[in-house]
């Protein structure tokens, strides 16, 4: 009876063992699939988002007024439209990974009649494409969940904040000294004519080179997840390049060279294609309705 028991505990503990040095020898069990980013800066925690939001949507609502005073804003059946709505739709189900908030997001699409090659989400989720990038590049369904994957990423990691929290900081450091720095800049009024001013010019606000990078890799990893080619990232910067002649394309302020961009999403497609592939699967595998028993 002693030897059952003595060998049923060495029985026990082998497997608990193996398990422990799988798992500290392998990748953690919580470890994402898809590509790796930085923190949220804290720099957007300076601004109220629901005010950026706000702000947002005036300035979008401007927008598609403006178009429409000229006949630019398309009809809800224009064909071009309905399919950008349509890659929407299935992107949109990935992003609460990025940003909870974008559950409570009143998501829209529009497309805005207009040479510029030109896109945009605003945060809050109100996207536009202006047609010259649809017609000038001849983007296909994949490239456009690039872009719009890209443009999505930017209000989800929300760098408008983010850009509007550092030009508080860096316009009014002078002003309010080390004091108003140490209480970590929330309590001051003054802040707030700075960020009015940041917020009514959120379609200008310039993102920088990390933000830019940023957005290029995680709208790539909802372009993928959404059942979209990440592969398309390549050919969409070869299409900027050659119609921008190297120069950076105008719905991008700075930035890093095409080359560069390239080359870095290259470097991530290994971690988005099983994404991509687990997606196309899945599609294959639905039964279509007409076809159902």
């Amino acid at each position: 009876m002693g030897i059952y028991k003595r060998m049923g505990a060495k029985r026990c503990r082998v497997p608990v063992m193996a398990l422990m040095l799988a798992v500290a020898f392998s990748a953690p069990l919580w470890a994402r699939e898809g590509v790796e980013v930085g923190e949220r800066s804290t720099f957007a925690d300076l601004v109220g988002a629901e005010q950026v939001e706000q702000q947002a949507k005036l300035q979008y609502q401007q927008t598609l007024k403006d178009a429409a005073d000229h006949r630019a804003l398309a009809p809800a059946d224009n064909a071009q439209l309905r399919r950008l709505r349509a890659i929407a739709q299935k992107i949109i189900p990935f992003t609460l990974e990025w940003n909870e908030r974008a559950r409570q997001w009143k998501w829209e699409v529009n497309l805005v009649g207009s040479n510029q090659i030109n896109a945009f989400c605003m945060p809050g989720g109100k996207i536009v494409f202006y047609t010259g990038i649809l017609k000038t590049l001849e983007l296909t369904d994949d490239e456009v969940a690039m872009v719009m994957g890209h443009e999505i990423a930017h209000a989800l990691r929300e760098h408008a904040r983010e850009r509007m929290g550092k030009s508080t900081v860096t316009s009014q450091a002078a002003r309010v000294g080390g004091a108003l720095l140490s209480g970590w800049l929330g309590v001051d009024p003054r802040l707030t004519d700075t960020v009015a001013q940041q917020g009514a010019n959120l379609l200008t606000l310039k993102f920088g080179r990390e933000d830019e990078s940023e957005a290029d890799l995680v709208g790539m990893e909802l372009a993928a997840r959404a059942g979209f080619d990440p592969r398309a990232g390549v050919s969409l910067w070869q299409k900027m390049a050659a119609n921008s002649k190297g120069a950076p394309p105008q719905w991008l302020s700075t930035h890093p060279s095409n080359d560069m961009r390239i080359g870095e999403i290259e470097a991530n497609l290994p971690k988005v294609m099983p994404l991509y592939e687990r997606a196309r699967q899945a599609k294959a595998a639905e039964v279509p309705a007409d076809k159902a028993p």
